[in-house]
C-alpha cells in the first residue's frame, strides 16, 4: 500500500547525461510510492544516459525540458549525483538559476553524491550542515558548508548523502523534509 505523505506535491529531478542511475531511480520509485507526482528535468527534450559508476547503464525519458519547466509548479528538487551530471549542469545558467530558485522560495532540496556541487555554484551551502562524496568535501568546505561524513544529513530543508549507499537513510529523510514543505530561512 503506499504512503500518501506526498500526495498532491510535484517534485522536480533535475539531471542530464551522466547521471548516477540508482541515485535517480531510487529517490523517484520512493516519492512516486509517497504520493507524489515526479518530473524529470533535463537540458534536452528525449532521454538522458544514466550510469553505474563508470559504465553507462539505462537511458531515462526526460518530462520536461529546463527552459520549460517552472521552479514555483514543484514542491521540492532532487539533485542526483554521478561526476559528470551535476558537472555539466553547474556550469549551465539556467540550471543553477532553477536550483538558486527553490533555495530562494526556502523549498526543500535533496541532493546525493556528487549532486551538491551544484548548490555551491546555486549560493546555497554556505553556513549549511551538509555532506556529499568525499572528493566534494574542500569544494564544500571552501564555499562555506560545515562538511561531515555522515549518512545523512538535513539542515533546514537540505538533505543531504554521500552515495548509493546512502540511498534508504536518504530517501526517508527526503520525503519527511518534501512533506513538510517550505523551511523558514532562521
Amino acid at each position: 500500500m503506499a504512503d500518501a505523505a506526498l500526495a498532491g506535491k510535484t517534485i522536480a529531478v533535475l539531471a542530464t547525461d551522466g547521471f548516477e542511475q540508482v541515485e535517480l531511480t531510487k529517490p523517484v520509485e520512493a516519492l512516486k510510492a509517497a504520493g507524489a507526482e515526479v518530473h524529470i528535468v533535463a537540458l534536452k527534450a528525449g532521454r538522458i544516459q544514466g550510469f553505474k559508476h563508470h559504465e553507462k547503464g539505462d537511458t531515462t525519458l526526460v518530462d520536461r525540458i529546463l527552459a520549460e519547466a517552472d521552479p514555483a509548479a514543484y514542491a521540492g528538487l532532487v539533485l542526483p549525483g554521478g561526476v559528470i551530471n551535476p558537472d555539466a549542469l553547474r556550469i549551465d545558467e539556467d540550471a543553477i538559476t532553477f536550483i538558486r530558485m527553490f533555495l530562494d522560495a526556502s523549498k526543500p532540496i535533496a541532493a546525493i553524491c556528487h549532486g551538491p556541487w551544484t548548490l555551491i555554484d546555486a549560493g546555497g551551502v554556505k553556513g549549511r550542515r551538509m555532506t556529499s562524496w568525499r572528493s566534494l568535501r574542500t569544494d564544500l568546505t571552501n564555499a562555506g558548508a560545515d562538511w561531515v561524513d555522515e549518512e545523512v544529513v538535513v539542515d533546514n530543508g537540505l538533505v543531504t548523502s554521500r552515495n548509493p549507499d546512502d540511498l534508504p537513510a536518504f530517501c526517508a529523510k527526503m520525503i519527511e523534509e518534501f512533506a513538510e514543505g517550505r523551511h523558514d530561512k532562521g
